[in-house]
């Protein structure tokens, strides 16, 4: 059998793309269903849908690349004629259907691999690629909407694929002609043939349905989805305070399955007192409130606010209050952080700047989860959660009495 098209048979080339990526698609589809189906209540769970994911990731990554290639087998070969060209209607259907195969299964991989380089954490995948794509920026905006592109995109893939499908059967067991026998093993003997021509019309019809299915996307909002908080955030009240925040970014990362999974707070707010002209000892207070439900944290942010985590829903905020301690290393932070109504000593050095009236602070601090039963229950093992969670500060604050103190949220 050749290895190329003819004018009436698909070469060997052409049908092991094809059923190669047939296998490959009727493994990822039951796969990720199952995956999305599957709890990740206790570290065994987690595990196991995290590989899941993995795998259906790394299989996705296959079919972005045999898409490719097979597209680019199928523009640079010679197209056997159809078997009823006097059918214009049924070519122009199947053509357009081909289109929409062969778009699909490069942008649906793609909008999940973008998705995953967009987002913090979860499932790795496993080729040897990284886990990062150039000018993908980690995103939750950006996650949301190519999680949405990749629903839409695989709609129309699924109807894409009962189309085709349908099409073969009714070929072979309605015509009972030889339009499926020619992509099985062997060269049928498909008579005289008219040569086959390639229109533009069916691309182009193939483009205005997509461009329906993102439109009908955007009108149920699939775009907006993402793995945000199930919790809202809590209100925070103004406080009083001789410091006023202008910017502030409140950071955490966590090691999840070997990774780091970075995200922030959004809302808090914090009353500071400071003297300056102290040089040792207590030169003023802190006092900080934290709004657990602001909280980002890649694909994690849901599972976050659960209850053997953060607990969102009955401790909506998080505080640390404490002394700002001068002496003749630098700057301390010691206090107490209370999480879940959980208090436990805090100390950390914090490095500051006054100029003109405007402070800007940098600081590093670990937690231990486990201090405040953090995924005490269900994430137990420091392999699938790290224990230790570093939490990073920047600020700037202007001196002056104010009736707020705000984050930069």
């Amino acid at each position: 059998m050749a290895v190329t098209n003819s004018s009436h048979h698909y070469g060997t080339a052409s049908k092991t793309f094809h059923w190669t990526t047939a296998l490959l698609i009727f493994s990822l589809i039951p796969l990720g269903i199952y995956a999305n189906q599957l709890p990740y209540d206790t570290s065994e769970e987690l595990a196991r849908k995290a590989w899941m994911f993995s795998l259906h990731k790394t299989l996705g990554i296959a079919v972005f690349f045999v898409a490719l290639a097979r597209i680019i087998w199928a523009v640079i070969q010679p197209k056997p004629a159809p078997m009823h060209p006097e059918r214009k209607l049924e070519s122009f259907a199947a053509e357009t259907v081909h289109w929409l195969l062969y778009g699909s299964l490069v942008v649906v991989p793609l909008s999940g691999w973008i998705h995953h380089a967009s987002t913090e954490g979860f499932a790795p995948i496993w080729w040897p690629l990284g886990q990062d794509l150039p000018l993908v920026p980690k995103s939750e905006a950006v996650a949301g909407f190519t999680a949405g592109l990749h629903i839409v995109f695989e709609r129309v893939l699924a109807a894409s694929i009962l189309l085709h499908v349908a099409g073969a059967l009714k070929h072979h067991f309605i015509d009972r002609d030889d339009t499926l026998r020619r992509m099985l093993p062997g060269m049928p003997d498909v008579g005289a043939l008219a040569p086959a021509e390639r229109a533009s019309f069916p691309f182009v019809t193939a483009l205005l349905v997509w461009a329906g299915a993102l439109v009908t996307g955007a009108a149920l909002g699939v775009y907006d989805r993402h793995h945000g908080a199930t919790f809202e955030a809590a209100d925070l009240e103004a406080v009083a305070s001789d410091w006023t925040v202008t910017e502030g970014a409140l950071g955490i990362t966590v090691t999840q399955l070997g990774s780091p999974v970075a995200g922030s707070f959004e809302d808090w707010t914090a009353s500071i007192s400071f003297d300056e002209t102290v040089t040792d000892g207590k030169a003023g207070a802190v006092d900080v409130t934290i709004s657990i439900g602001s909280l980002t944290l890649g694909s994690v942010t849901s599972q976050a606010m659960g209850a053997d985590f953060f607990n969102a829903e009955a401790f909506p905020t998080a505080r640390f209050s404490g002394d700002l301690l001068r002496g003749a290393d630098g700057y301390t932070a010691q206090g107490t952080l209370t999480i879940k109504e959980t208090s436990v000593p805090l100390s950390f050095p914090f490095l500051l700047n006054i100029s003109d009236g405007v402070a800007t602070v940098t600081a590093d601090a670990v937690l231990d989860r486990l201090d405040y039963a953090i995924g005490a229950q269900s994430q137990p093992d420091e392999g699938n959660l790290g224990y230790s969670v570093d939490v990073s500060i920047a600020l700037t604050a202007t001196e002056g009495d104010s009736a707020t103190s705000d984050s930069g949220s």
